[in-house]
């Protein structure tokens, strides 16, 4: 790879839930006005070959838990020039619903999981609502197919995955949850899924409501700076603000796709 260069990279939005801040923050909000989420999938691209991060939920998912389906992951990945069903690479942050569904759309991926993840998503918390509320059983069962069936690849803290591509182990949210550090033409860009759900959760120190560990959560902003060119480089799991701050690569995809190795307008 070109370092001078890098890859480009995109988020992709395919959904959306209209909230209150209070659902956003651990101990609510006390302004507790509206502050909704978008959910996006992720695409590295490189000059020969494209890596997918986290493959979102589909339109029976999304109808049974309330949020409303905007269009496949499948047709965003397909206007940034990215054919699902030949990406050989899938990085999972988490196994969490919103992030782990739609495995049927690419069948020739190995997908990229931490260690503590799959422990985590397959033991024993999972009794528990709280936790596993945010699982689906299919999604988990589909990830233990894609074990016996030779294409799944573990993870254990941090990993090269590629030259300018790594993946780092956070935890918080989940047991396993990691992010994706980027090398790109403005520096290194850290997707950081729901390591940070919102710019707002990181930035103030006020953490998301669904967490494994709260201690982790917190250290774990501190290590996405760290990976990250600048704080403005870390990119959260679903801020409308993203596609705010980024272009589209082309006007016909403002509001749909955002090129974060742009830099913000």
């Amino acid at each position: 790879m070109d370092r001078s260069q890098g890859y480009e990279v995109y988020a992709l939005k395919y959904a959306h839930h209209e909230r209150c801040a209070s659902a956003n923050f651990l101990g609510g909000d006390p302004h507790d006005g509206p502050m909704p989420i978008d959910y996006f999938v992720w695409v590295i691209v490189g000059a020969e070959r494209s890596y997918v991060v986290d493959t979102g939920f589909d339109a029976a998912t999304g109808g049974k838990r309330g949020r409303k389906v905007l269009r496949c992951p499948s047709e965003g990945l397909a206007m940034v020039g990215v054919d699902p069903a030949k990406v050989r690479d899938v990085i999972v942050t988490h196994m969490h619903y919103d992030h782990c569904g739609n495995h049927h759309l690419f069948p020739e991926a190995t997908f990229h999981l931490q260690d503590r993840e799959m422990a985590y998503a397959t033991g024993r918390h999972m009794c528990h609502a709280a936790l596993g509320g945010a699982y689906e059983t299919e999604d988990v069962c589909a990830m233990v197919r894609r074990l016996f069936a030779g294409r799944l690849q573990f993870h254990d803290g941090v990993t090269e995955l590629a030259a300018g591509i790594s993946l780092h182990h956070i935890g918080g949210h989940t047991m396993g949850i990691q992010a994706v550090r980027v090398w790109t033409r403005r520096g290194w860009v850290v997707l950081a899924s729901d390591a940070s759900h919102l710019y707002a959760n990181m930035e103030q120190g006020r953490p998301y409501p669904i967490i494994y560990h709260l201690g982790d959560m917190l250290e774990g902003f501190g290590t996405l700076r760290k990976l990250a060119s600048s704080p403005s480089h870390v990119i959260p799991g679903h801020d409308p603000l993203v596609l705010q701050r980024y272009p589209a690569p082309r006007p016909e995809l403002a509001g749909i796709v955002a090129r974060l190795d742009a830099d913000p307008v």
